[in-house]
């Protein structure tokens, strides 16, 4: 019987299994460990493999809403630090609050240089890993966890406000089903970015701060003024256009700005 002695609580510990996963490696013949059934033989040279050194790289963990991010994944030798897993396949996994469980997004091969990547665009802040599921004399592992926190942007507030096309004008409604002016521009941009504007036009126009008509990118808020009181607010979406309530008997649409003196307020 082997016994082993260490000052360090847990030493032995982790030394007898080192010794128990080489044992188990040196034992492995044509395929099958003495006494073992070949699944049970598989999982245990599986377990006796080496775990690759996986470095994983989030190049935007602060993505705008509605654009691209790239995950990479590259995996080396413990040992000699060379590039491992060629030809392995190794799968994104998202994870998915409502089930609160890991759910596979995409797999791909590993070059020969031990590196790949994934393209993601996430509607909302989502955590990713990856998962080298083993081969090439290695063992299946993890990478750590990646967070991508997603904030609102200009393409979001668009798309809400788009939402709500051919919805009929009711006054002093604010949604979801009928919306007056200031009631539609309060909803659009409570529920695309959380900001809290008055239900009145005027009131609205002293929020975020204002940029030029030249400078303006659709998503910003516009204030068509009488004078220097705000009597109308859309939602710009380029071109001239914006999308709002005009007035009774009309719908949410696409409309073009048809006056003059109005302000351009930038709120994401």
């Amino acid at each position: 019987m082997l016994e082993l002695r260490s000052r360090r609580p847990g030493r032995s510990t982790a030394r007898a299994g080192r010794i128990a996963a080489t044992t188990a490696a040196a034992c492995l013949c044509a395929g099958q460990l003495i006494g073992m059934s070949p699944a049970q033989a598989a999982e245990a040279a599986a377990a006796a493999a080496p775990r690759p050194v996986i470095t994983a790289t989030n190049t935007r963990p602060k993505l705008p809403w509605g654009a691209t991010g790239n995950l990479r994944i590259f995996a080396k030798d413990p040992q000699t630090g060379k590039p491992a897993g060629a030809g392995t396949v190794v799968a994104l996994e998202e994870y998915t609050a409502a089930s609160r469980s890991w759910k596979t997004r995409a797999t791909k091969k590993l070059y020969a240089n031990g590196y790949n990547w994934f393209a993601v665009k996430p509607g909302a802040t989502t955590s990713y890993r990856f998962v080298f599921r083993g081969g090439g004399g290695y063992a299946r592992y993890w990478s750590q966890v990646m967070r991508v926190t997603v904030t609102p942007s200009g393409a979001k507030v668009l798309a809400e406000a788009k939402r709500h096309v051919g919805k009929p004008y009711r006054y002093a409604a604010a949604g979801p089903s009928a919306f007056d002016c200031s009631g539609y521009t309060m909803y659009v941009y409570r529920k695309a970015a959380g900001k809290k504007l008055p239900h009145k036009a005027n009131s609205q126009q002293r929020y975020g701060r204002q940029v030029s008509k030249s400078a303006a990118r659709p998503g910003d808020l516009i204030i068509v003024r009488s004078g220097s009181y705000g009597t109308h607010a859309g939602v710009y979406a380029g071109g001239g256009y914006m999308y709002d309530a005009p007035h009774p008997g009309t719908r949410v649409g696409k409309h073009k700005i048809w006056a003059r003196n109005y302000v351009v307020r930038r709120l994401v």
